[in-house]
C-alpha cells in the first residue's frame, strides 16, 4: 500500500524526470537550409543529426497562397501525432485511420501525403512569417506550414514541396522525440555559420 509520503515522492521523481526532459529539450534547436536541402538538429550549439528534406518546389517565400517555403526565425507551435503508428495518414491535422502503402498512393496519384508526424510552425518575426505585410497575410501558422512526413517513394534533396518541409517517415519520427513545443526552427536559404 503506498503511503502519502511515498506517492509525493514519486510524484516528485516523475516532476523531476519530466523538468529535466524539458532542458535536454529546450537546449535543442533546428536548422532547415533549403540550398542544402537539409534539417540539421543542435543541442547546445552541437550537431546531434543531419537529415535530407524537401522544401518549397516554387522556392522561397512568405505569403499566403505562394506554395513556397518561408524564411527566418519560427518555432514548433504544435506536435501532432506522436500517438500514431508511422506512416499514418492525416487530413487537417487528424488521422483518417489510414497506414500509407503503395496501394493507396495508385489511388490518390496526386495527393499531397502528410504521414507519421506532423510539427506545426510558427513564425517569430512579425512582416516577415507572422501576421501581415504590405502585400498580404505572410504568417507562417496560419499558411500551415509544417515539417512532416511523405511517402518514402518521394525524393529527398530536391525541392518539390507546396511550401512544408517533408521528411522521410522514419526521419520525422525520430525528430519528433527530440523536440518539444517552443524549439526554436531557424530557416536559412543558405549555408550559414549561425546555430
Amino acid at each position: 500500500m503506498l503511503t502519502t509520503e511515498k506517492i509525493t515522492t514519486v510524484q516528485t521523481c516523475q516532476d523531476g524526470i519530466q523538468q529535466k526532459e524539458q532542458k535536454n529539450k529546450q537546449s535543442v534547436h533546428l536548422i532547415v537550409n533549403i540550398a542544402e536541402q537539409t534539417l540539421s538538429l543542435y543541442r547546445q550549439q552541437q550537431l546531434i543529426k543531419q537529415y535530407l528534406v524537401s522544401t518549397a518546389k516554387n522556392g522561397i517565400g512568405a505569403m499566403e497562397g505562394s506554395g513556397c517555403t518561408p524564411l527566418g526565425r519560427h518555432i514548433i507551435a504544435q506536435k501532432i501525432g506522436g500517438d500514431q503508428p508511422i506512416r499514418s495518414v492525416f487530413i487537417a491535422r487528424v488521422p483518417t485511420g489510414e497506414i500509407y502503402d503503395t496501394h493507396l498512393g495508385r489511388q490518390a496519384p496526386k495527393r499531397d501525403w502528410i504521414l507519421s508526424r506532423i510539427l506545426w510552425l510558427q513564425g517569430c518575426e512579425s512582416g516577415i512569417n507572422k501576421g501581415e505585410n504590405d502585400q498580404g497575410c505572410c504568417d507562417t501558422y496560419q499558411r500551415y506550414i509544417y515539417i512532416h512526413g511523405i511517402p518514402d517513394s518521394e525524393p529527398m534533396g530536391i525541392p518539390l514541396s507546396h511550401g512544408c518541409i517533408r521528411m522521410r517517415n522514419d526521419d520525422v519520427v525520430e525528430l519528433f522525440d527530440y523536440v518539444s513545443e517552443g524549439t526554436p526552427v531557424t530557416i536559412v536559404a543558405h549555408h550559414s555559420n549561425n546555430k
